[in-house]
């Protein structure tokens, strides 16, 4: 394994630790704590994808539904971890399995009732990511109240001054 494939990733990763955790410390500890589904859970789900994609005759394609469910679940909290928002991220946890099987889906033999679980889950998820998402916008200092008030003012006005088409 060539160490540029190595050092690099390594060094970008500290660098955005660094640039996110201002006025922090730096050790191995918070490196680790930081970082730790970076270095168990994503390469984990990056196995299941090589192991299926090295085979020649690609028979195994049940690896990549624990493949996409690692990855998926790495990357939420990845994410989760480096912006602190655990309570915005968590509906990354019920996309984590339809991204599995819709991996499975798509190499697979294109069963199409993995169709329903697959858009079941995908729709519940973004269901809970857009009002989580909403909820976070609205209470931060930024975008608290009077972000309310002159969205309701604008709202009422544009109620008032459109006009509907008479049929």
């Amino acid at each position: 394994m060539n160490k540029r494939t190595i050092i690099g990733p390594v060094l970008i990763l500290v660098g955005a630790y660094l640039i996110l955790n201002k006025g922090g410390e730096l050790s191995s500890a918070s490196i680790f704590g930081t970082f730790w589904a970076t270095i168990f859970i994503i390469p984990l789900g990056l196995f299941f994808h090589w192991m299926y994609f090295s085979m020649t005759k690609r028979r195994g394609t049940g690896l990549l539904i624990p493949g996409g469910i690692l990855l998926t679940v790495g990357l939420v909290c990845q994410v989760s971890m480096l912006t602190g928002d655990w309570g915005s991220t968590w509906p990354g946890f019920i996309l984590a399995p339809a991204v599995g099987l819709a991996e499975f889906y798509w190499f697979g033999g294109r069963n199409k009732w993995l169709l329903i679980p697959i858009n079941i889950l995908t729709v519940i998820s973004l269901l809970f990511f857009s009002v989580f998402t909403v909820e976070a916008l609205f209470n931060r200092t930024i975008m608290g109240q009077p972000f309310i008030a002159v969205a309701l003012i604008l709202g009422g006005l544009a109620f008032m001054l459109v006009r509907r088409k008479e049929s």
